[in-house]
């Protein structure tokens, strides 16, 4: 029997300790948190609408070439569109230029002229240029038109 009440005494106060008062762990201080996205080639990303979509330009200055992916709203997803091609007026420090973007079949994916996400533009010019300013024109997306959207290349329109 006292071997019981040893039991329970030790019992009862390793309860009472765990009951004794400490210190409330205290909240990490408030950060702002930036809402970044991450374009997946590492290109620039041009936001449609209020992050509803995007668009990623990515240049090959080897070639000329700046491709243009139409991204969901987190840059995670590949959106197809219905266009074949669409139009950015660039503004050059000597002139000024237009790029015709034209829909690019992948049969990997099954996408068609009509049902892709990616469009090509080629340009001699782009061998050379690194930056510029752009506007592009109209780009219909899921059925809502984005028209006269601003951005630089390489730093996009993301103001955030």
């Amino acid at each position: 029997m006292k071997r019981i009440g040893s039991i329970l005494l030790a019992i009862s106060l390793v309860l009472v300790g765990g009951c004794s008062e400490k210190s409330a762990p205290t909240a990490p201080p408030e950060t702002t948190h930036k809402h970044e996205h991450i374009p997946p080639h590492h290109g620039t990303p041009i936001v449609l609408g209020k992050e509803e979509y995007h668009v990623e330009l990515v240049c090959d200055s080897a070639t000329g070439k700046l491709q243009a992916f139409v991204l969901d709203g987190e840059l995670e997803n590949f959106i197809r569109v219905q266009q074949t091609s669409f139009e950015v007026s660039v503004k050059l420090p000597e002139r000024e230029e237009v790029l015709v973007f034209r829909a690019i079949p992948n049969n990997a994916t099954g996408e068609t002229v009509g049902d892709t996400s990616l469009f090509e533009a080629q340009a001699e010019w782009l061998k050379a240029t690194t930056t510029f300013d752009g506007v592009l024109k109209e780009l219909l997306v899921r059925g809502k038109a984005y028209e006269q959207i601003t951005f630089n290349f390489p730093k996009g329109n993301d103001t955030d």
